[in-house]
């Protein structure tokens, strides 16, 4: 799954735009990614870089904090226990998906 500070309506038609095979859950207010300390403020001058850019975060996560998750791909357990991270300050560097698959192997074999 992914989750996305946007609003639903905002995350549904992404899914259905990028025909995403995974669920795509909305955090209002980065609350999730304030709890795994991932959550930054867009400083003042790149917001205005943003919205020359047609890019509306308020509108797009339906509140006026001007915030975002960092780049991450998580491992959370059961009990809501941070087990796996990769973070990234560079929104365009993802983390590969194979070595997230590596490490979900070992914690389950222990």
């Amino acid at each position: 799954m992914a989750i996305s500070p946007q609003a639903v309506a905002f995350n549904r038609a992404l899914q259905e735009e990028k025909k995403l095979a995974f669920e795509l859950l909305s955090d209002p207010g980065n609350q999730t990614a304030a709890r795994y300390g991932i959550k930054y403020q867009v400083p003042e001058d790149l917001r205005k870089v943003y919205l020359q850019f047609g890019i509306d975060v308020p509108a797009h996560n339906g509140d006026d904090s001007w915030t975002l998750p960092l780049s991450a791909r998580l491992i959370v357990d059961p009990q809501g226990i941070l087990r796996y991270a990769e973070i990234s300050t560079d929104y365009t560097v993802r983390p590969d998906p194979e070595h997230t698959l590596e490490k979900l192997k070992t914690l389950r074999d222990g």
